[in-house]
């Protein structure tokens, strides 16, 4: 038996780079996997042919997780598509690198709803099939960069710091209901 066989497993930000090996990993090990994408349609179908060669039902969903509506529709789609959620891997980030004298409020703002604000979505959408199931788990990709910082990153790092912070107080709210994070 493989590791992740019978597991549904959502991966943000699948498309390229970490999230489509996590993706590719968890398909070979047998998990079920719904992914997200944004910018690239094409992206996004080739890597639901590739990850289909593994014998596991998979599915990508186009999809902006930093708006709540979009986030809770995710969820809903891929309970009704797999039956539950299992695992979220919430991956989906960008960088929008600048010295902060010269960063924008938008660089600001697009680095903050798209690293941080979209796990919170995810994460709150998904903790109800969660809590309703009595079990899951939560894995939210941060940095290093959250803890040290780095000069001419500070809306990522601020972005990674929030995730770090976030992780650990949803890991105490929904431990006793058999759930990590």
């Amino acid at each position: 038996m493989k590791l992740l066989e019978g597991k549904t497993a959502l991966i943000t930000g699948a498309s390229k780079g970490i999230g489509r090996k996590i993706a590719e990993k968890f398909a070979e090990q047998g998990a079920n996997v719904a992914f997200t994408y944004l910018s690239s349609v094409e992206k996004g179908e080739a890597l639901e042919q590739e990850l289909q060669s593994f014998g596991t039902k998979v599915k990508g969903y186009r999809s902006d997780a930093s708006k709540f509506d979009q986030a809770e529709q995710l969820i809903n789609d891929i309970v009704a598509e797999f039956g539950t959620i299992d695992i979220v891997v919430n991956n989906a980030g960008i960088t929008k690198d600048g010295l902060l004298m010269r960063m924008s409020e938008e660089n600001w703002d697009e680095v903050i709803n798209i690293n941080l604000k979209s796990i919170f979505n995810v994460t709150k959408a998904a903790s109800k099939i969660m809590m309703k199931a009595r079990k899951g788990v939560f894995i939210n990709m941060s940095s290093v960069v959250g803890i040290t910082g780095n000069a001419g990153q500070a809306n990522y790092a601020a972005s990674k710091a929030g995730i770090i912070g976030f992780t650990k107080s949803v890991a105490k709210e929904l431990g006793s209901r058999n759930i990590r994070a």
